[in-house]
C-alpha cells in the first residue's frame, strides 16, 4: 500500500509595511532633497533595502499629514529622517504613541529625526521625551572624521560593525538624553579624531515603549552612509526588531554609559583609562554635565568649563 505524504513550507510572514517619512520644516538634508524628477537618496536606499532584503515594502511620503489614526492601521513601522516642528497634531501624535506602546507599531529614527518637534504646544518635550534625546548641536560638522565605538558587537542592531572603526560623518549631541531610559548602543570613541570632547556622546540607542520598540541613530547624513552595507543592514535590522521581526535586549545599560563616559574624559584628556571608582554613577554625571557648560555654550567664557574639569580629575581615580 502507498502511502501519500504531503509536506507544507512553513508559512512565511508577510513583509512588514514600512512608512518612511522625510519631511523638512526648515533645514533640508541631501539624503531627503527631491531632485524635480525623482526620489532622494535615502528613499531609493530604502527602496533597494527592501528589494534586497524581502523583509519590508515601503511607501514614501514628505508630509506628516499623511500619517493618520486610520493610516496607521497598515503600518507596521514608521521610519523618520526629519527636521523641524512636523505638522502633527496632539491627537495624532497620541494615536501614534498608542499603536507603539500596544505593540501594534514600532518606530525608527534615523540622523536629523533627532532635530525634530511636533507642532502643537509642549510638542517638542513630547517628543523628546519619547525619542530619548533631542539636538543640542553637532560639534562634529560633514565629513569630520570621527570614531565609532560599538558597545555590544553581538547586540543583532550593531553586529553589523566592527567593535571599533573609523567613519566621516555629521555627529549629533544631545539634550534631554536619560541614560536610564534606553540601552546605547554605539558612542563617539574619543580616542579617535581632530574633535575629542571629554564627555560621552551616544550615537545609536534603543528602548522599549510600553509593548513596542524604538530604534535611533544619528548615522544617516550623507547619502554615502546611506550607501554603506553596513548602515543598510542595520536599518534593515532595526526595522526587523521594531517590527517585531528580530529578537534582541532592550534593557537600558546606565553601567554601561557610565564606563563610557570615563573611557570619553579619559581619552579625551590623554590619559590611561583607570579602573571604574565605587562612585562611578555619580562622576559619569558630572562627566555628562561637561557638555552644557562647554565654552562655545557660553559665549567662549571658559570658566565653569575649567573649574568642572579640574574638580573631575581631582577626583576621578
Amino acid at each position: 500500500m502507498l502511502v501519500l505524504v504531503t509536506t507544507t513550507a512553513a508559512a512565511q510572514p508577510r513583509p512588514l509595511r514600512v512608512l518612511y517619512l522625510s519631511q523638512s520644516v526648515g533645514f533640508v538634508h541631501e539624503t531627503v532633497r527631491r531632485p524635480a524628477d525623482g526620489l532622494a537618496s535615502s528613499e531609493l536606499a530604502l527602496q533597494a533595502m527592501a528589494h534586497d532584503s524581502g523583509a519590508f515594502t515601503v511607501e514614501l511620503t514628505q508630509d506628516a499629514r499623511d500619517i493618520t489614526p486610520a493610516r496607521l492601521a497598515d503600518v507596521d513601522v514608521l521610519l523618520f529622517s526629519t527636521t523641524g516642528a512636523l505638522p502633527i497634531d496632539r491627537p495624532t501624535w497620541d494615536a501614534i504613541v498608542s499603536w507603539i506602546e500596544s505593540g501594534r507599531g514600532g518606530f525608527v529614527g534615523v540622523h536629523s529625526a533627532a532635530d525634530t518637534a511636533l507642532a502643537f504646544e509642549g510638542g517638542q518635550e513630547f517628543y523628546t521625551a519619547f525619542l530619548g534625546g533631542r539636538f543640542d548641536g553637532h560639534p562634529w560638522t560633514q565629513g569630520t572624521a570621527i570614531g565609532l565605538s560599538t558597545l555590544e558587537p553581538r547586540h543583532p542592531l550593531v553586529s553589523m560593525w566592527p567593535e571599533h572603526t573609523g567613519y566621516a560623518e555629521e555627529i549629533y549631541q544631545y539634550a534631554g538624553f536619560d541614560p536610564a531610559r534606553v540601552r546605547v548602543l554605539q558612542t563617539l570613541d574619543m580616542r579617535v579624531g581632530p574633535l575629542r570632547r571629554p564627555y560621552p556622546v551616544p550615537v545609536t540607542w534603543v528602548r522599549q515603549s510600553g509593548a513596542g520598540r524604538l530604534f535611533y541613530t544619528n548615522l544617516g547624513h550623507t547619502p554615502s552612509t546611506w550607501d554603506d552595507p553596513r548602515f543598510r543592514a542595520q536599518i534593515v535590522a532595526a526595522i526587523r526588531w521594531t517590527g517585531h521581526r528580530l529578537d534582541a535586549p532592550t534593557a537600558p545599560n546606565p553601567d554601561v554609559q557610565d564606563r563610557a563616559a570615563i573611557t570619553a574624559l579619559s581619552a579625551a584628556q590623554g590619559l590611561d583609562e583607570p579602573t571604574p571608582p565605587s562612585d562611578l554613577s555619580e562622576i559619569a554625571s558630572r562627566i555628562r554635565a561637561l557638555q552644557a557648560l562647554h565654552p562655545e555654550k557660553h559665549d567662549g567664557d571658559a570658566t565653569a568649563w575649567d573649574a568642572a574639569l579640574d574638580q573631575l580629575s581631582d577626583s576621578a581615580p
